[in-house]
């Protein structure tokens, strides 16, 4: 495949048994199994976004090449779509709810102290690729604010001085 780009160092390591050439042999796969179908960008987009975690840019630079698409097309669809991300994800999300009762009740607080701890802003990831801070609007829980998620799991009436804490188990 020829000289390796910076982008593609970063593929997602959620499966360290495969190396970053077996993703690319899977991309080829997945690629070759919607190739002749109408409409077969978004779904590549989706099942390699599943695959490396996000979509690098020597990945969209393939598909681009692949689909005898631009590259700005396929770059345009990605930036389109708030479901793709060309940011590496950690392996554990936090979306700290800014709803009205969170955002009154602290949630605020509890963002910038997991900031802070985290060193990273919203729609960042740690350089260790263990967390991901996103911001949400509402998790059902209103009386019970300021909510966060860590991946599905809900934490209530958080406080900015426990963030250590419930971070703790995730580490």
């Amino acid at each position: 495949m020829g000289e390796k780009s910076a982008q593609q160092e970063k593929v997602c390591k959620c499966h360290d048994s495969i190396s970053e050439e077996q993703y690319y042999e899977q991309l080829d796969d997945i690629i070759d199994q919607h190739i002749e179908k109408e409409g077969a960008l978004i779904p590549i987009l989706q099942s390699v976004q599943n695959l490396f975690g996000y979509l690098p840019e020597a990945a969209l630079r393939k598909i681009s090449r692949r689909l005898n698409k631009p590259y700005s097309e396929v770059a345009g669809v990605v930036g389109f779509y708030s479901y793709f991300s060309t940011i590496p994800k950690g392996e554990n999300t936090i979306r700290v709810c800014l709803g009205t009762a969170c955002y009154v009740r602290g949630g605020k607080d509890v963002l910038k102290a997991l900031s802070d701890e985290l060193k990273i802003g919203v729609g960042e990831t740690t350089e260790d690729r263990k967390f991901s801070l996103e911001v949400g609007r509402c998790f059902g829980a209103c009386g019970l604010a300021p909510v966060i998620m860590i991946n599905d799991e809900v934490f209530q009436k958080v406080k900015p001085s426990r963030i250590n804490e419930i971070l703790s188990s995730y580490r």
